[in-house]
């Protein structure tokens, strides 16, 4: 094994070994060996000049951004032709000898290093613009921060997240974010964020295809050699094998037996001359370059009856259709929908129900129309949007023809806010997951917060939607009627006033002891003078209590649910008394005593404290387990002089040694 691939190696096992320790409560190395190892790779990383962006040897920092800047790329980058025919890619290659790798399905970017440092990342844009994502790229998984050559380098490559990675981000962004459709969408928003800590979530890695200068170096006029120079620098490079005219047909075998198990989304394949004066010298169409060709996949098709389209409508208010017709077997698995994209789409290929269609999985993944045998052209293109009955309207977004619904405030598009109404934080009713939602507004079971509470009601249509049963329709309402019973600052934090949170809502209801009546009166003087809201927000609040449609969603939600009273014959706020009332406190790493930091966040809260997600010279006290962490976290409240608490010693202060969390009660 060489230097290059030990820090890869050493940089993934000691990540995984901090993972265990701080997030997972257990250790799969001791001290002793991880220091052993955490030396070994600073030694190669000195050696070498290779720092991974995860290396454990660095902390990338975080930046926000207003917008991503625009830049123009030296030299316009191009398409590649393409062919499905194995035989017309043999003959394009002829005498020559090429490098067959996968064409990955993400964002093309490029990297450019000055002095050894990643000095600039732009995407690829429209070919000619891109937009720089310096920082962003910093926190790519495994792209190098730090390479050997000090020359000027600058490369292209794909970002992409892997379908492993893909699915477990998706199934966590249930309460913050939308879901997306496949990894290419997921990366290509990842890579785009004017956050980059958001970025650094999402397992975004960065695999090199083509080197475009490297100042002063020689490859022998040989791709191939330039793809171990990258390697040499600690760049992954995509996966490739040398081919020949007699070869190539083999070797496209083998990379279609394997791309059902390959974890890289990939769109097929991509051809490379390995002669450098060779390729460039065939010259460009006004299109592509003649060095290179893209191989796509033959389609598997079957002929099957379309049924019916159904419409559905999206968080962005366009309205989609969704072919459905008698199943079929294809690559393997059996298909009843596909997606038909706009109305565009429709009327190209006519449909109308009872149609014979051919259908294919497009790179063997997803389901598409390939085309219409009878055109009947039947089909009615929908006036009301499906979900609010608002008018729906065709218009042209860059010369294609969609559907959209003209009602802002569709349901449909207020997914998000279900999300959050639903949320840890303020409803907290489990299993009712945002793909859950989008199913019951979708069918327009659910048009308002109220609904939820009232889906008892419809069992029978529940019950048989794809996912549920009679057994996830019970737990459900079970999990909803427990939900029904809760307090006025949950309510609060669900309806989601602007700017208002979770501890903005305690906040305010402690403010006005939970009297709903007084605080929808209250106007902007009077609001702004409670600590911590100002004018601002107090504007905000003030708005909010005096739009008529939220205090009907208000009102038809006070006749569903049962508010708890939490000033009992006068009582004080709760958690007035407590040791912890009016200070503010960050948390950071995995938590012991509680099932998740957002349950600890509520415990401080409901005992009066504040809960803050940065260190500032505001914060009182840190919460971490690992208080010896050399965290940025940590280091910024020794700079501050703020305390910094274990789990253990922070329940001391609350004289609440004692307190029986959700995460005890799982261990009786």
């Amino acid at each position: 094994m060489d230097d290059r691939q030990r820090i890869r190696e050493l940089t993934d096992l000691l990540n995984r070994a901090s993972e265990a320790y701080y997030n997972g409560n257990t250790e799969i190395m001791s001290n002793l060996e991880y220091d052993a190892l955490y030396d070994e790779l600073v030694q190669l990383e000195d050696r070498t000049g290779v720092t991974l962006s995860d290396s454990p040897t660095v902390r990338v920092g975080y930046t926000s951004a207003r917008e991503l800047p625009k830049e123009r790329h030296a030299a316009r980058m191009l398409s590649l032709d393409k062919t499905k025919s194995r035989e017309a890619l043999a003959a394009w290659l002829g005498s020559q000898e090429g490098l067959l790798s996968w064409k990955l399905d993400g964002l093309t970017v490029v990297l450019t290093y000055r002095e050894g440092k990643l000095f600039k990342a732009v995407t690829r844009g429209n070919g000619e613009v891109g937009e720089v994502i310096t920082d962003n790229a910093r926190t790519f998984r495994n792209i190098p921060l730090k390479i050997p050559f000090r020359g000027e380098l600058i490369l292209r490559g794909e970002a992409v997240i892997r379908y492993s990675d893909f699915e477990r981000i998706n199934g966590e962004l249930g309460e913050e974010a939308a879901r997306y459709k496949n990894p290419r969408n997921l990366c290509s928003g990842s890579v785009r964020q004017l956050q980059s800590e958001v970025t650094a979530s999402r397992s975004v890695r960065f695999y090199a295809f083509s080197l475009v200068q490297a100042e002063g170096a020689d490859f022998d006029n040989s791709r191939e050699k330039q793809f171990l120079f990258l390697r040499d620098q600690g760049f992954e490079v995509v996966e490739y094998t040398r081919v020949t005219a007699d070869t190539l047909p083999e070797a496209i075998e083998d990379f279609s037996r394997r791309i059902g198990d390959n974890d890289i989304p990939s769109d097929g394949l991509v051809l490379i001359m390995d002669d450098i004066a060779y390729g460039e010298s065939l010259g460009t169409t006004a299109k592509f370059p003649r060095n290179a060709m893209a191989f796509k996949w033959a389609d598997e098709q079957e002929e099957t009856t379309l049924i019916t389209v159904e419409w559905n409508t999206s968080r962005t208010g366009l309205i989609n259709p969704v072919a459905v017709f008698e199943p079929v077997e294809l690559e393997g698995t059996t298909v009843r929908r596909a997606s038909v994209h706009n109305v565009s789409m429709i009327r190209a290929l006519q449909l109308g129900e009872g149609d014979r269609i051919m259908v294919y999985k497009a790179n063997m993944i997803i389901p598409q129309i390939a085309e219409n045998l009878t055109r009947s052209g039947s089909l009615q293109i929908p006036d009301r949007c499906p979900v609010c009955g608002a008018p729906a309207v065709i218009r042209s977004e860059e010369g294609t023809e969609v559907l959209l619904c003209t009602n802002d405030a569709c349901t449909a598009r207020k997914l998000k806010s279900f999300v959050l109404f639903t949320g840890r934080s303020a409803l907290n009713i489990e299993g009712l997951s945002e793909m859950t939602l989008e199913k019951l507004i979708g069918c327009g079971l659910v048009h308002d917060y109220a609904d939820i509470f009232r889906l008892s009601s419809h069992r029978d249509r529940i019950a048989a939607m794809d996912g549920f049963g009679d057994k996830s329709f019970d737990k459900l309402i079970n999990s909803i009627e427990r939900a029904r019973t809760t307090t006025l600052p949950r309510l609060l934090t669900g309806l989601g006033i602007p700017g208002i949170g979770s501890a903005g809502a305690r906040q305010l209801c402690d403010h006005f002891r939970d009297d709903l009546q007084a605080m929808r009166a209250a106007d902007r003087e009077s609001l702004a003078g409670i600590d911590g809201v100002g004018p601002v927000l107090a504007q905000s609040i003030e708005d909010f209590f005096r739009d008529e449609e939220e205090m009907r969603e208000l009102d038809a939600l006070l006749e569903v649910l049962q508010i708890e009273d939490r000033y009992p014959e006068g009582a004080e706020p709760e958690g007035a008394d407590s040791p912890i009332a009016g200070k503010t406190f960050v948390i950071t790493g995995k938590v012991m005593h509680f099932p998740n930091r957002d349950a600890l966040k509520e415990f401080i809260e409901s005992r009066g404290g504040r809960v803050a997600s940065a260190v500032s010279a505001k914060t009182d006290y840190l919460i971490n387990n690992d208080a010896a962490s050399a965290s940025g976290k940590n280091k910024k409240a020794r700079q501050l002089g703020i305390p910094v608490l274990t789990e253990d010693a922070f329940l001391a202060m609350t004289e609440e040694e004692g307190v029986k969390t959700d995460a005890d009660q799982d261990t009786e």
